[in-house]
């Protein structure tokens, strides 16, 4: 096996799970790194990120394994918050599951490139810049007192996250401050709406390029995959505890900075960033 791609596979890993659940875009950043480690073949790249995303939402799974199976246990007991509970993730999965259906194939072959990364990436930083200026009316301090019309907010917010850089998380956090959400239940609903919404992406990229699925393959899948569980664990506990007393500023000034590198690197040449 080559240590070279296991070590890109390494590195990938780290940053899919560091960025899936920050408002940053794990998209953006991979179609970044991918470029600059000039890692794989497109069509393996493709099979490879749907690996690591994989390992990503199931850590989520993890860290919340005791609500989940007690929203399970209390729809067979049919207990109406728990009811409620999964209608509301449903119902925000839904706009950006349908959007992206229809859009994700001209999506990926028009604006999945370094510089629409970049602008996506300034853009969001200051809208959350603006978000945060504003003065938060609460009128949601956790998931379980969403309401159905709550959910499809963020759903709606969610969609504009199919633009790479965009990030969903971030888009999904925002909009639910925007919208009233707690931060607390802004950032649990974004980690419980990437469940379905990752599953549904892994499923469908997993139908669309089966074919590319080799067994030599196997062991960068299996690098790639673990690193990202173990890095978005720690991400998301890192994220709740900070949330708790900072507000998500630090992650716009970030974007844009970061953005902002990408544009001036491509503009005189210093690294070839595909637009």
């Amino acid at each position: 096996m080559d240590m070279l791609l296991l070590l890109q596979a390494l590195v990938m890993g780290i940053v899919e799970g560091i960025t899936e659940f920050l408002p940053i875009s794990s998209t953006g950043h991979l179609i970044l790194t991918a470029e600059l480690l000039n890692f794989w073949t497109k069509e393996k790249r493709d099979v490879f990120e749907v690996a690591i995303q994989l390992g990503a939402i199931l850590s989520v799974c993890y860290e919340y394994r005791v609500r989940l199976i007690n929203v399970m246990q209390g729809m067979l007991k049919k207990n109406d918050k728990s009811w409620l509970f999964a209608i509301n993730v449903l119902v925000a999965f839904l706009p950006a599951a349908i959007l992206g259906f229809f859009t994700i194939h001209y999506l990926k072959e028009h604006l999945f490139n370094g510089v629409t990364v970049a602008c996506a990436l300034i853009v969001g930083g200051f809208v959350i810049l603006w978000a945060e200026k504003r003065r938060h009316t609460i009128t949601v301090q956790e998931v379980e007192d969403m309401r159905i019309r709550d959910a499809l907010k963020v759903g709606l917010a969610q969609c504009v996250a199919l633009i790479p850089g965009t990030s969903r998380s971030g888009a999904t956090i925002i909009g639910g401050l925007l919208f009233g959400l707690s931060r607390k239940a802004a950032a649990e609903f974004s980690f419980f709406l990437a469940i379905p919404t990752m599953f549904a992406a892994t499923f469908y990229d997993v139908l669309k390029n089966r074919d590319a699925f080799v067994a030599a393959d196997m062991p960068v899948f299996a690098v790639g995959f673990v690193v990202s569980f173990i890095s978005a664990l720690l991400v998301i506990r890192a994220l709740m505890r900070f949330i708790t007393n900072h507000d998500f500023t630090v992650f716009a000034w970030y974007r844009i900075v970061f953005g902002s590198f990408i544009l001036v690197t491509w503009y005189f040449g210093l690294i070839p960033w595909s637009a």
